[in-house]
């Protein structure tokens, strides 16, 4: 039996684990890995989740959080040349659930609202019936984040919470997405309409390091923040009829399988009008 196992499958373990889900806890255990003694961990982290280094810029890492949210070498993440292209706005683990009504129906996770999603249910009503795409990031993922189309962006919304991990043992048993910290903002897009991106914390998770400019005009491919150590999540949520999904996206989470993604790659489309 694994550590998180234990913790979410067991009563000693489910004892043990409500303390490390609280912000202090993992602020603190993010403030270690901003030291500069945290870079002999760098090695050992880079052989456990079997990253390859080619992709990035390495220079100026003084700390393991500075390893953790890496920059990219120039081109290693093109963004799809065509414009009513829907990418992909992070690397990651991508599954793409249906919302009906105010409710999303997961394949591995559990059932969630929008309301408690969003927290706020006029603007979930907006998003009833259309797509909530969920981008599952592991440790080994590149951790920054793009604004996934052009368009006018609102205020940072920021919904306090917990900090569980993102991996299935406990998607499968815990609301995570409206029980983790979370915070996203409100984009009108010319090719999709509106649409909310979300950036959903995790075990271990201390920042989610966003774009706090608005309103302001954003641009497709632009960086929109980064997270610092663990696991973590972004949502898309689109319109009904906003998007065509790429039909292997969509019959791979019908079968409860996650779609490997990655920043700039194209997902879907937008519908013609």
């Amino acid at each position: 039996m694994d550590a998180l196992t234990f913790l979410y499958g067991t009563a000693p373990g489910r004892a043990l684990l409500r303390p490390l889900l609280s912000r202090p806890v993992s602020a603190a255990a993010g403030r270690l890995l901003e030291t500069r003694a945290s870079k002999a961990l760098i090695g050992p982290f880079v052989r456990s989740a079997g990253i390859e280094l080619e992709d990035y810029d390495l220079r100026d890492i003084g700390c393991f959080n500075d390893f953790f949210c890496r920059p990219l070498k120039s081109g290693r993440r093109p963004v799809d040349p065509d414009p009513a292209a829907l990418i992909a706005p992070c690397d990651g683990l991508l599954t793409v659930l249906p919302a009906e009504e105010d409710t999303v129906l997961p394949v591995k996770q559990s059932r969630f609202s929008l309301e408690r999603l969003l927290g706020d249910g006029e603007l979930a009503r907006r998003f009833r019936g259309g797509s909530c795409l969920v981008f599952r990031l592991c440790v080994e993922h590149y951790h920054r984040y793009c604004y996934f189309e052009s368009g006018r962006k609102g205020e940072n919304v920021f919904l306090p919470g917990l900090l569980h991990t993102v991996r299935p043992v406990a998607l499968a048993d815990v609301p995570v997405f409206t029980e983790n910290c979370r915070e996203y903002t409100l984009i009108e897009t010319e090719r999709f309409g509106p649409a909310v991106q979300m950036e959903v914390g995790a075990l271990l998770v201390g920042k989610i390091v966003n774009d706090h400019l608005w309103p302001r005009t954003v641009k497709r491919g632009e960086e929109k923040g980064h997270f610092a150590f663990g696991g973590s999540t972004v949502i898309l949520l689109l319109q009904k009829d906003a998007a065509e999904l790429l039909p292997e996206i969509l019959s791979a989470s019908a079968r409860g399988e996650e779609t490997p993604v990655r920043l700039g790659e194209r997902i879907g489309s937008a519908r013609e009008k």
